[in-house]
């Protein structure tokens, strides 16, 4: 199993998957805009390490001041709108606009509340940007990385992205060693809101926040 290092790194570029798009900060787009996906990643990656370091006490006794580095570093680098359409797959069309906005918003605030502590492990050189290969394509292009683990051990991490309407590259989704985030989160959703529903799934992750998370994720084990 993946250690907690890991999977934050994994959170933490892709868990916003579903934020609402009212949480973008408009005037950080244009940097986006100005960086092909590998720089992106790399910008990421190093804007973190100067977040965390030297700050890991205070910030361990400030959840919500983490939570802020979350959305100051990754927030303007990811499709907002359509990574949270991948999570909610099929019942998107069924959801309305409200709806979707209200589970983007409770999804992220779970996630990132639940993986945050993790990133306070995070330095620099955690993260290993492999050199990129091929072409760049727009529906989806690839950036390779490797997480280094406490005991040296190498996990694949990758993200992928899309260009924009405004040129812009984001990433909407993180693959795991092979496992995708979205595809993971979207089969636990589609589970839960075949069950009690779509407008009970949202009262439940915002309203219970990781316990709702932690419960799609047993149920989702117990029947594999």
């Amino acid at each position: 199993m993946l250690r907690r290092l890991a999977l934050a790194a994994a959170i933490a570029f892709g868990a916003v998957a579903a934020v609402p798009a009212f949480a973008q900060s408009a005037a950080a787009a244009p940097v986006a805009a100005q960086q092909a996906p590998v720089a992106v990643v790399q910008t990421i990656a190093d804007q973190l390490a100067t977040a965390i370091e030297g700050h890991r006490d205070e910030l361990k006794k400030n959840q919500e001041k983490l939570i802020s580095v979350i959305d100051e570093v990754f927030l303007p680098h990811f499709d907002i709108d359509y990574a949270s359409i991948l999570v909610l797959g099929q019942h998107a069309r069924e959801a309305t606009p409200a709806q979707r906005e209200r589970f983007a918003r409770a999804f992220y605030n779970s996630i990132t509340h639940r993986y945050a502590e993790g990133l306070l492990n995070y330095t620099r050189g955690r993260v290993k940007v492999l050199p990129f290969k091929g072409d760049l394509n727009d529906k989806r292009t690839v950036v390779r990385t490797q997480v280094v683990l406490d005991d040296g051990k190498l996990v694949s991490v990758d993200y992928a992205f899309r260009k924009g309407r405004n040129g812009d590259w984001k990433a909407y989704d993180v693959i795991i060693e092979g496992i995708s985030y979205v595809t993971n989160y979207r089969n636990q959703v589609d589970a839960e809101i075949r069950k009690v529903g779509i407008e009970k799934l949202i009262t439940n992750v915002e309203t219970q926040g990781s316990k709702a998370l932690d419960t799609m994720a047993k149920d989702s084990k117990d029947k594999s």
